[in-house]
């Protein structure tokens, strides 16, 4: 999701037990997991930390938002280090702000960037790495890099598509319209060529309420319709931009429900930070969006619960806090 993470709201963002609970869950950090047991996680018995994500970007990118918030100093943690202090096992990498560089720019190193990144990230389950990243840059052209890097490191799983509906335009009907970042002929061609890798891989999505919900102040059709691009993706990954909308998310996930087919999963993506307003996430709207993931999860109706960002989460958040000791009571419980 989310950019994050500039005031623009259409875009994004960028933007995040017990001694023997925590042994269990830690495991994936003292060991890599084999590339067949990683595809066969959805066949797998899970617990609720089996389905949870942290939404990464480079270390420091949202220090200006946070210095509108009066949090002095910025953050300094990494994406691995992020997944590690959450102890949650699967990771989004969102590039933003051409961070980190394409590899074809980093020749001349030993290892470029996007290794060194994915080095880090082995001990980890999955990884979905980004190709349209924050503020909707990129696509088809990064495409080709994260497929190489995905044949290179088994526990990459996916594509990102992030801030996918941009662009506000002015229709000679007087209408304001957005457009995705990718068209539908363009999805197509990414599915075709994600099959060079020789294993499953997903193409997730971020999708915002008020991308589904018409009677959002901020609501925009899309052209081609958004319904009608569904079928291209395998996640939808759910934000609330606004903490000021959370009141709403029952009603606003049922809307982005009958706009998908059943087949698609549902990822509910949850900030720490509320850009918009400057501030943490208030801490009963963060007790609320946990509460109902959890609910949600356990029902079916959503599939990965989706923490950002890295880049708030050593700077003294009460939302950290929170989430931090939530995940540590309710990861081992069965789904």
């Amino acid at each position: 999701m989310p950019r994050p993470m500039h005031e623009e709201p259409t875009s994004r963002r960028a933007f995040l037990g017990t001694a023997a609970t925590g042994a269990a869950s830690l495991a994936f950090a003292a060991s890599e997991k084999p590339a067949a047991d990683a595809l066969s996680l959805e066949h797998a018995p899970v617990t609720v930390r089996d389905r949870m994500w942290i939404f990464t970007v480079a270390a420091g990118e949202n220090n200006n938002e946070l210095e509108r918030g009066n949090i002095r100093g910025g953050s300094r943690m990494t994406p691995a280090e992020g997944a590690f202090y959450l102890n949650v096992p699967n990771l989004l990498l969102i590039r933003t702000r051409d961070l980190p560089p394409l590899p074809d720019r980093e020749s001349w190193r030993t290892k470029t960037s996007f290794q060194q990144y994915a080095i880090s990230f082995r001990p980890l389950d999955r990884v979905v790495w980004s190709v349209v990243g924050s503020s909707g840059i990129g696509g088809m052209a990064e495409l080709h890099h994260v497929l190489s890097l995905a044949k290179e490191f088994p526990n990459i799983r996916g594509i990102y598509l992030d801030d996918f509906i941009i662009d506000k335009r002015k229709r000679a009907d007087g209408r304001f319209v957005k457009r995705p970042a990718l068209m539908p002929s363009e999805l197509r061609s990414v599915r075709e060529r994600m099959k060079s890798v020789g294993r499953p891989m997903d193409v997730w999505v971020t999708l915002y309420a008020h991308d589904v919900n018409p009677k959002h102040p901020i609501y925009y059709e899309c052209d081609p319709p958004l319904a009608s691009l569904l079928d291209l993706f395998d996640v939808l990954c759910f934000w609330t931009w606004n903490a000021d909308d959370l009141p709403k998310l029952e009603e606003n996930l049922a809307l982005l429900e009958a706009l998908a087919t059943k087949h698609r999963r549902i990822a509910l993506g949850m900030y720490l930070w509320d850009f918009p307003n400057n501030r943490p996430v208030p801490l009963p709207l963060m007790q609320q969006q946990c509460e109902l993931g959890l609910k949600w999860l356990k029902e079916k109706r959503i599939h990965e619960l989706v923490f950002l960002a890295n880049t708030v989460l050593d700077v003294g958040l009460p939302s950290d806090e929170y989430v931090r000791n939530w995940i540590k009571e309710v990861g081992v419980q069965p789904i």
